[in-house]
C-alpha cells in the first residue's frame, strides 16, 4: 500500500495519509511520499487542499522503530543537511503546505502527536474531531520538536502554551487546543467539514485565492508595515479588471455561479 495518496476532484485535492496499521506514523518513506505529495501538487489546477489520515489517527507521530535505527547513524547526517531549501526532509513534511499557493485544510481525529501535529501546522485551517488529541510529543523521547513546529506555532498562540507543550509532552484535548489558537474549529465530522469548506474556497476566484494566501504569508513574515501595505496593494492591483475578476461581477450580477479557467 502506498503511503500516501492523492485525488483530485473538481479542483480539490484529497491528500490522505493511508498507514492506518501504524496509525499513520511517520517513517522515512512516509516522510518522502508527503513531500512528494505536495510537490506535486505544486502546478495543478487546483483550488484547495483537504488533508486526511485514515483509520483512527490523524498522525500518531514518528514511528518511533524505524527512527531508532537511523538514529544509530550518524545524526549530523540525518538532521542537518538543508535538502529542501532552507529546510530537512523531515521539516519539509510541514513546510510544503505552506509553500502550496492555494489553501489546506486538514482533518484531523485521534492522535496528532509530535511529527502529525506539526503536519496539521502546516495546514492554513485545522478541523479537529471531537476526539481529536494533540501534542508536542518529541520530550517523551529526549528530543525536542524538529519537524517545523518552532517556525509555525509562534503564529498561531502564546509563548507559554508553545512552552508548556514541548516541555510536557502532555496531550491536550481538541478543545483546549482551539483555546489556544491550535485548531480553528470542532466537527463531529472534520473530514465532511474540511471537505465542505474547500468546495467553498474552490468556488471563489482562483487568482484572488492565491494571493490571498501568498498576502497573509508575506503579512505574517515580520515584514515592515509599510512593505506589508504596499503588498495588499500590489496585490490589489493585478486582480482589478482580470478575468477572475469580472468573472465573479458578471455571476454576481447574474445570480449564478462563476465559472473560471485554469488556476495553475
Amino acid at each position: 500500500m502506498p503511503r500516501v495518496t492523492t485525488r483530485i476532484d473538481n479542483h480539490i485535492a484529497h491528500v490522505r495519509l493511508t498507514r492506518p496499521e501504524k496509525r499513520n506514523a511517520v517513517d522515512p518513506a512516509m516522510a518522502e511520499a508527503i513531500v512528494a505529495a505536495g510537490q506535486a501538487l505544486m502546478q495543478a489546477d487546483i483550488r484547495a487542499v483537504v488533508l486526511s489520515g485514515e483509520g483512527a489517527a490523524f498522525c500518531a507521530g514518528l514511528d518511533v522503530m524505524s527512527f531508532a535505527q537511523l538514529a544509530a547513524g550518524d545524526p549530523e547526517a540525518l538532521v542537518m543537511p538543508r535538502t529542501h531549501g532552507n529546510a530537512n526532509l523531515f521539516q519539509e513534511v510541514a513546510l510544503i503546505w505552506r509553500k502550496l499557493p492555494v489553501p489546506v485544510i486538514a482533518a484531523l481525529q485521534g492522535a496528532v502527536y509530535g511529527a502529525g501535529f506539526q503536519l496539521a501546522l502546516g495546514a492554513d485551517i485545522r478541523i479537529a474531531a471531537r476526539d481529536a488529541k494533540l501534542a508536542i510529543m518529541e520530550m517523551k523521547w529526549g528530543l525536542v520538536p524538529d519537524m517545523g513546529g518552532m517556525a509555525l506555532l509562534p503564529h498561531l498562540t502564546r509563548s507559554d502554551v508553545i512552552r508548556r507543550m514541548t516541555y510536557s509532552a502532555t496531550p491536550v484535548s481538541a478543545e483546549q487546543a482551539a483555546e489556544w489558537g491550535l485548531v480553528t474549529e470542532i466537527a463531529d465530522d472534520p473530514l465532511a467539514v474540511a471537505e465542505a469548506l474547500a468546495s467553498e474556497i474552490a468556488g471563489k476566484s482562483p487568482s484572488a485565492i492565491r494571493a490571498a494566501k501568498a498576502l497573509i504569508e508575506y503579512a505574517e513574515s515580520g515584514a515592515p508595515e509599510g512593505d506589508v501595505l504596499l503588498a495588499e496593494s500590489r496585490a490589489q492591483t493585478d486582480l482589478i479588471g482580470k478575468p477572475d475578476q469580472m468573472e465573479v461581477i458578471s455571476a454576481n450580477m447574474a445570480g449564478r455561479a462563476p465559472k473560471f479557467g485554469s488556476s495553475a
